[in-house]
C-alpha cells in the first residue's frame, strides 16, 4: 500500500506534480467557458453548489502549498487557520464568487503552487509535514486526489476519463483501507481470479475506482460472490483528515 509517510519514486513524484497542474488547467478553463450564474448550479456533492465545490479547491490549494512552504523552512504549521470550522467557513465564503472570481482564485492559487513545489529529485520531498503527519510528497499526493476528483465533482464537463492509469492505481491504493477484508476490486481489463471466496466488484477500471471514491460511476460497477450477483459493499470512511 502506498504510505503517505514515505515519498515516492522521483518518476511518480513528477507526475502527480505534472496531471495535478494539467487538472487544475483544465478546471480553470472549463470554468471560464460556463454561462454567469453557474456557480449557484448543483454540484456533485450532496448541499453543495459548484461555487462550493471551486471555493474548496482554492482553499485545499492554499492548505497544501503553504505545507510545503513551511516545509521548506523547517517548520510545520497546521493545514487550515481554524481547523475544520475555518476550513468550512471560507468555503462557505467563497461559493459566492462570480466565475471571473473563481477564476482569479483558481489561478492565483495555481502560481502558489508552482513557487512551493520542490524542484524535481529535491530532498525537500522529504520534508516533514502536518499534514496526515507525512512529507511534502504526501501533501502533493493529496492535492492530486483532490483537484483530480473535484474537477469531476464541479460538473464542469470533466468525467472519470480524465483520470489515468497512474491516478487509478494510487487511488485504488490510498483508498483500498475503504473496503471490507473479503471484498477484491477487478477491473475489465484484469484476467486474474480470486483463489478463495470473495466479493469481486467488477466494472471498467475508472468506473470501479469512481465507486471507491464515493462517487456515482458513469458505467455499471457490480459485485458477485462465487458467481452470483450480490448488492456492492458498504464502504468505510474516506481515510481520516483534514480534508
Amino acid at each position: 500500500m502506498t504510505s503517505e509517510t514515505t515519498a515516492g519514486t522521483d518518476a511518480s513524484i513528477e507526475h502527480a506534480r505534472t496531471d495535478s497542474f494539467a487538472a487544475l488547467d483544465a478546471l480553470i478553463d472549463a470554468v471560464r467557458t460556463l454561462p454567469e450564474g453557474a456557480g449557484g448550479e448543483p454540484s456533485a456533492l450532496p448541499d453543495w453548489t459548484r461555487g462550493h465545490v471551486l471555493a474548496h479547491v482554492d482553499g485545499v490549494a492554499h492548505a497544501l502549498a503553504r505545507q510545503a512552504e513551511y516545509a521548506a523552512r523547517g517548520a510545520r504549521v497546521q493545514p487550515y487557520d481554524g481547523g475544520v470550522e475555518g476550513r468550512n467557513a471560507a468555503i462557505e465564503a467563497g461559493s459566492g464568487r462570480t466565475l471571473a472570481e473563481h477564476v482569479d482564485a483558481l489561478t492565483a492559487a495555481r502560481e502558489r503552487l508552482a513557487a512551493a513545489w520542490p524542484e524535481p529529485g529535491s530532498p525537500l520531498w522529504e520534508a516533514p509535514t502536518s499534514y496526515r503527519e507525512g512529507p511534502v510528497s504526501g501533501c502533493l499526493l493529496a492535492w492530486w486526489r483532490e483537484v483530480r476528483i473535484h474537477a469531476v465533482d464541479a460538473r464542469v464537463g470533466l468525467g472519470f476519463d480524465t483520470w489515468d492509469a497512474g491516478l487509478r492505481a494510487h487511488l485504488r491504493d490510498f483508498l483500498a483501507v475503504r473496503l471490507p477484508e473479503d471484498v477484491v476490486l477487478l477491473s475489465d481489463d484484469e484476467e486474474r481470479a480470486p483463489s478463495s471466496p470473495v466479493t469481486v466488484v467488477s466494472g471498467a477500471a475508472a468506473d470501479v475506482v469512481a465507486w471507491l471514491a464515493g462517487r456515482d460511476p458513469a458505467g455499471p460497477v457490480r459485485a458477485t460472490r462465487e458467481g452470483a450477483e450480490v448488492p456492492l459493499p458498504e464502504l468505510a470512511p474516506w481515510p481520516s483528515a483534514q480534508r
